[in-house]
Formats: structure tokens, C-alpha cells, sequence
């Protein structure tokens, strides 16, 4: 068989197998086109990457719930946690104020699924973490500060 016979026939399973999971609800199809949220994450700062996301006007909410370490030792593997106790959960996603691209990460939550997402970002300095969560169409954060640690020293 030919190169371009071979990638013909794996292209096209690789579609059968996308589009089964389509029409089985395992994946929406706003999850595979994230050009809708490219912008966001090419933005730099967490007001660019609010703006890119359409939620510069998310409000503070005791319902959402940010975990980070006080002072990462290594910036290359911070861990977060964000949960919401919102209702309708449609979005969770993670900012890094002084990163390069800022946002680190959106993820959809698909209904019935608990609002709660775990992942390690990396910072390069001290910065603001931010985290957006999308309920019933509206934004809501929390926030805190993370100090990285440069040589054992406070950054």
C-alpha cells in the first residue's frame, strides 16, 4: 500500500472513530473546534485573556474555588485545583496573569459532570492565578496570588 493511500485510510478511521463519539455525546463538537477560543490563548495578561474568553465582566463568586500552593518551590509544576458549587457549569478555565500566553487552560463540562478539574501549570515568576468558571451563560472567579520561589529565594 502507498504512503498516500495508507494516510488516506487512517485519516478517514481517525473521522469514523471522531464522529462516533459525536453521535455517542462523548465529545461535543464545540471541544473539537477550539479555534473558538485560539485567541484566548495566544492573549498575554489575564485582562486580554478575560476579554478573548468574553468574560471581562466576571464578577468574584465564593462558589468558586481556587487551590494553590502559597509559594511554589518550582515554577515548572504548580499544581491547581478549581471546583465550582455553581449550577450549570459549562466551563472551567485556568489564567496566569504574568505568563507568556495566560491562559493555561479551558476545559467544557459536559452536563451531569461534577465541576471540578485538577492540572499543573508553569509560571515563570510570581503572578496572579485566576479561575473562570461559565455557569448558565454567566462568569464567575476567584483569585490568589502564587510566589514562585527563584534559588530559594521568594520571586
Amino acid at each position: 500500500m502507498n504512503r498516500s493511500k495508507r494516510s488516506t485510510l487512517q485519516a478517514a478511521g481517525a473521522t469514523g472513530i471522531f464522529a462516533a463519539l459525536v453521535a455517542v455525546g462523548f465529545i461535543k463538537p464545540t471541544i473539537a473546534s477550539a479555534g473558538a477560543i485560539e485567541d484566548a490563548f495566544k492573549a498575554k495578561g489575564a485582562t486580554a485573556g478575560l476579554k478573548a474568553l468574553g468574560a471581562e465582566d466576571a464578577s468574584l463568586s465564593d462558589k468558586v474555588t481556587l487551590k494553590a500552593p502559597d509559594i511554589a518551590e518550582n515554577g515548572a509544576v504548580v499544581p491547581v485545583a478549581v471546583s465550582s458549587s455553581l449550577d450549570n457549569v459549562e466551563m472551567i478555565a485556568v489564567i496566569v496573569d504574568k505568563n507568556p500566553n495566560s491562559l493555561t487552560g479551558a476545559f467544557e463540562i459536559l452536563e451531569g459532570t461534577p465541576a471540578d478539574i485538577t492540572m499543573r501549570v508553569k509560571m515563570g515568576q510570581s503572578s496572579d492565578i485566576i479561575a473562570l468558571v461559565k455557569a448558565d451563560g454567566k462568569f464567575y472567579m476567584a483569585r490568589k496570588e502564587v510566589k514562585v520561589t527563584l534559588g530559594g529565594c521568594g520571586g
